[in-house]
């Protein structure tokens, strides 16, 4: 065989060695990675799962299911981590923001704790005034779930598990939880909430990350541009209560139909600001209830280019700027997060439904599955 055949051979022999290295590379990169994060007083430990695919990078607590990280790529490609959050598990412990948490019971607001279900009536526990917000004092952000990694196919993901007793909180029945969370190969975030009861309950599971797409700790979100298709929304009174009204956002600073910087109206004077000292409503999405997840909003940062799309088949998605961060937090980067630092987009039913006839029903019964999934997109 004469060299140059021979270099031809050990060339391609050498470039299909690499190109199996740098598949079995990627596909090791595809993989939930656990660290240990830390531990909790009483001896439990808790723990850390990266993900990464598509571009998007996520870190995922067992502790309350937070998502203590969420890094995407601007328009030159830069990773930066755009959700609000810790580098420790105390300062997660001691909040009181629900950063990146997963919500149970009950996302949101109930008032004065309490809704009656089949003739009988069900105190909660109450955290926020006379009203339950996101489960009561220890809702399922406070719970250790169980975590799984996996992998399918082209995605990435976790399972997680949590079995809310008969009495927790208050809600009545065994709920048994599951969420997941995957990475598509497009980097998609997608998250599948699932839950049976064995007793009639209600549920409302949601995820509380903050976003800031700018990047986390680099100031504030008023100049991100929010689209959200919703002609309607819920006025509350002054516990942040829906009052039952399904108010027109046309002609009011609630009008984000067409993109508009958040920050536009947000000092306008309207009384429901100034009761929220801010956005902090519900918005009545056009679409109601639907089959499969349809897209509700898109946020964009003109500085990075960063944007977030998100799709859900919820009828509702709670708006909050990010209101009550007032500088003494310090968040992952060593930063303090100021008012505005950080919004929200909660997919949710509606706040204190149980106790709103009008609104779409939040009651499981035995024998049924709660299921919804939201999907948010990033691009630039």
């Amino acid at each position: 065989m004469d060299m140059s055949r021979r270099s031809v051979i050990a060339g391609a022999t050498a470039v299909g060695v690499a190109a199996a290295t740098a598949g079995t590379a990627r596909a090791a990169s595809r993989q939930p990675v656990r660290e240990l994060f830390g531990t909790l007083a009483d001896g439990t430990k808790v723990h850390r799962w990266s993900l990464e695919n598509g571009g998007t990078r996520l870190k995922v607590l067992s502790y309350g299911g937070i998502v203590q990280s969420l890094e995407i790529p601007d328009r030159h490609g830069r990773h930066a981590n755009v959700s609000l959050g810790y580098d420790n598990l105390a300062a997660y412990v001691a909040g009181t923001t629900f950063f990146g948490a997963t919500i149970g019971r009950y996302g949101n607001r109930i008032a004065k704790g309490r809704f009656t279900l089949d003739g009988r009536t069900h105190q909660l526990s109450v955290n926020d005034g006379e009203n339950s917000l996101h489960g009561g004092a220890r809702g399922f952000d406070t719970r250790v779930w169980d975590v799984e990694g996996f992998t399918a196919g082209p995605d990435v993901g976790l399972h997680l598990y949590h079995t809310s007793v008969d009495g927790e909180m208050g809600y009545p029945g065994t709920l048994r939880a599951k969420v997941t969370f995957t990475l598509t190969r497009h980097g998609d975030w997608r998250i599948d909430y699932e839950a049976t009861t064995d007793r009639p309950t209600v549920v409302n599971l949601t995820n509380h990350t903050y976003y800031n797409l700018a990047g986390e700790g680099s100031g504030g979100i008023h100049d991100h541009e929010l689209t959200l298709r919703a002609a309607r929304y819920t006025p509350t009174d002054a516990g942040l209560i829906p009052t039952g009204e399904l108010a027109r956002v046309a002609g009011t600073p609630f009008d984000f139909r067409r993109a508009k910087a958040v920050g536009r109206d947000i000092r306008a004077g309207h009384p429901q600001l100034v009761t929220a000292k801010g956005f902090d409503h519900n918005f009545v999405l056009d679409k109601g209830v639907t089959a499969r997840p349809e897209h509700i909003a898109t946020l964009r940062d003109p500085r990075s280019g960063r944007t977030l799309k998100i799709a859900t088949d919820q009828p509702g998605v709670q708006f909050y700027s990010g209101n009550f961060l007032d500088g003494s937090l310090v968040g992952s980067s060593g930063r303090t997060y100021r008012q505005g630092d950080g919004l929200c987009l909660e997919t949710q039913h509606f706040p204190d439904s149980p106790n709103q006839p009008s609104f779409p029903s939040t009651v499981l019964r035995p024998g049924q599955t709660y299921r919804t999934t939201t999907i948010h997109s990033f691009g630039v």
